[in-house]
């Protein structure tokens, strides 16, 4: 089973502090990036995997999405998105991504924000996601970039002028990554940016995009914190066709 992390109390009340957790889609400073991937949601039959609070969920239904259905493993996250969500298109449900199961080629969407590093068996993932895909949708994630990803101890490296540097080591060494992220032993999974893509391909998909995301001039204008995100990947941003 997926480490169900965001059940932990701790975790839980400081990711609740975030920006984006605050602001939903808008204060994501990659959202613009992300969308640009979507086709047009009208009409469509979406899931989105790894829900959390439920805003892409919410948005997707304003777009005109037929029908939203919202799985994320943890009972706190579905909660607050039953909470915060109106209309009888959305649905949401439980479900570890680890053992997924999806009706056969019934969505036009798949949609996953953040989400991905944690799963240890991605290619089982991505062949359920390929099979429960209608020919010709699309599915389009964010995940954290294999750089961010790859150091046994991550954390910025600061010189004596001052100059921060990231440190990527064990880069070849893909597998579990512990973290003290927001909590203690926070559980990743490392994988090369090959490994990734070629996954993507052997279950079926033909990748559109990829964008290894960092933020505009705009974006450091707006929050000058950002521009430490110029000097490495953070996460990329992947659109592939079914």
């Amino acid at each position: 089973m997926t480490q169900n992390i965001y059940d932990d109390l701790e975790f839980f009340q400081a990711y609740s502090q975030l920006g984006r957790s605050v602001g939903g889609l808008d204060a994501a400073p990659e959202w613009p990036a992300l969308k640009a991937l979507l086709p047009p949601l009208k009409d469509l039959k979406v899931v989105d995997l790894g829900c959390g609070y439920g805003w892409f969920c919410r948005w997707a239904s304003e777009q005109g999405a037929a029908r939203v259905l919202g799985l994320d493993v943890s009972e706190k996250m579905l909660e607050r998105a039953r909470q915060t969500t109106s209309g009888a298109t959305v649905q949401y449900a439980r479900a570890d991504l680890e053992h997924l199961d999806l009706p056969a080629a019934q969505f036009d969407l798949a949609y996953s924000s953040l989400a991905l590093h944690y799963i240890k068996d991605l290619p089982a993932l991505f062949a359920t996601i390929h099979a429960a895909l209608k020919p010709g949708s699309r599915f389009v994630f964010s995940i954290e970039h294999p750089i961010f990803m790859a150091p046994r101890n991550p954390g910025w490296l600061t010189d004596s002028e001052g100059h921060k540097r990231w440190p990527v080591d064990s880069y070849q060494r893909e597998g579990e990554r512990v973290t003290n992220w927001l909590a203690d032993g926070v559980i990743k999974q490392h994988r090369t940016v090959g490994t990734l893509l070629n996954t993507l391909i052997a279950a079926g998909f033909s990748i559109s995009h990829v964008n290894e995301w960092g933020p505009s001039d705009a974006d450091v204008v707006a929050l000058p914190a950002l521009a430490e995100e110029r000097e490495r990947p953070m996460m990329m941003l992947v659109a592939v066709e079914r």
